[in-house]
């Protein structure tokens, strides 16, 4: 090879180096500014409408994570960008196979990671495991069912509390004394606020409207369900009460993002009841770490809700029941809040009593209400039965 070949080949190795750094560049520019983009564009109003509010999280820390992740965001595209942009595009214009093989590696990673996934059962998101206490087991068509006939004990705080479930899965307080079917009663349905957890037995919201109404209480409730499984837990209940006087359905706009779910069995519209969405682990695993929500689906959620709150209040009175909606709040009803309890529950005309908590009213280190917030609750269920019947 002569001088002047030599000459031509080194230029071309040097505007191929160029053109491969200039690239990538523009590739890692493109990256921060869609950063930072993203971050300035995802102000509180944007947040508010796609992450949905949390009932067991308090306003502020809710607020203070977003921003966090809002931050976090702008500085990693202030990086990319500006700071270390040319550094970043040198290293990576120097050896693309490399480049290649760390992507190809990552892409495996991901892979294997899927693969085994798909070899175990995955929870849904509010699903608990089976050996917690108080202990589940595993339910075609709810997704899951406290084990009856079960005594279990959990530790919070110092404080030992004991779970018991008669033969129908229900909450009670001894094995002794079971919920009698031919009794007068007030049947409550909904999730783990209902069930009381951290909370003794006589500390429970039935147990306390009980005893303000002297009837009795029949605590249906499961941990974990939205709002369509306590109504397929009402459905499939109801009918066992000779007579039911009541019926109590916990819901409140800070669960709303629960019924979003779609891992577990659910009702869609028209009350079609579906089995648990097939989809990648990974994927399913990044959805609940980033619980946004687009548009579509907190109105099909909306609508939805509505519809199975709708179909609950029908199923009591078709069996002579008063029923009603319970909807505890603690603290000031945030905007995002009084819209969403607007639209499900004063659009479709629900009965309900909205009962607002002293934030501080709290299980430590927990966030379910404490005894004082469920006899706050109890007895504003107990003064709506009585005025309404």
């Amino acid at each position: 090879m002569n001088r002047s070949e030599h000459t031509i080949e080194s230029a071309g190795g040097v505007m191929h180096r160029f053109g491969n750094l200039f690239f990538a560049e523009i590739a890692l520019g493109c990256i921060g500014c869609a950063l930072i983009a993203a971050a300035i564009a995802a102000d509180q109003p944007w947040l508010d409408r796609h992450f949905l509010p949390a009932f067991f999280i308090s306003r502020a820390a809710y607020v203070r994570t977003e921003w966090l992740a809002r931050m976090t965001a702008l500085l990693l595209g202030l990086t990319l960008a500006l700071l270390a942009r040319r550094r970043i595009a040198r290293a990576l214009s120097a050896d693309w196979t490399r480049v290649f093989a760390t992507l190809l590696a990552i892409v495996l990673a991901f892979s294997t990671a899927e693969l085994l996934l798909r070899r175990t059962r995955l929870r849904a998101a509010e699903e608990v495991p089976l050996r917690k206490e108080p202990l589940r087991q595993l339910d075609p068509r709810l997704g899951w069912l406290f084990v009856p006939s079960h005594v279990g004990y959990q530790s919070n705080n110092g404080r030992r509390v004991q779970y018991v479930f008669d033969r129908n899965g229900y909450r009670v307080p001894s094995l002794e004394q079971p919920v009698d079917f031919e009794r007068p009663s007030i049947v409550f349905t909904g999730e783990s606020i209902v069930v009381g957890e951290k909370l003794l037995w006589r500390e429970t919201i039935p147990a306390q409207t009980a005893q303000l109404l002297g009837v009795q209480s029949a605590n249906i409730a499961v941990s974990g369900f939205a709002t369509d499984q306590a109504y397929l837990r009402l459905a499939s209940e109801l009918p066992r009460f000779r007579r039911p006087v009541a019926m109590v359905f916990l819901f409140t706009p800070s669960i709303l993002d629960r019924n979003l779910d779609d891992d577990r069995p659910h009702l869609g519209p028209g009350l079609a009841w579906q089995p648990p969405a097939e989809r990648w682990r990974l994927l399913t695993l990044a959805r609940r770490i980033v619980r946004y929500r687009s548009d579509e689906s907190i109105e099909r959620g909306i609508e939805t809700t509505r519809e199975i709150l709708g179909a609950a209040m029908q199923l009591a009175r078709a069996r002579g029941a008063t029923p009603l909606i319970v909807v505890p709040q603690f603290g000031a009803e945030l905007p995002r809040e009084r819209e969403l309890r607007e639209r499900i529950l004063d659009e479709a005309r629900l009965p309900y009593v909205r009962v607002e908590l002293d934030p501080a009213w709290r299980v430590p280190d927990d966030g379910h209400p404490d005894s004082r917030a469920a006899h706050a609750i109890a007895a504003a269920i107990a003064d709506r039965l009585r005025g309404m019947r």
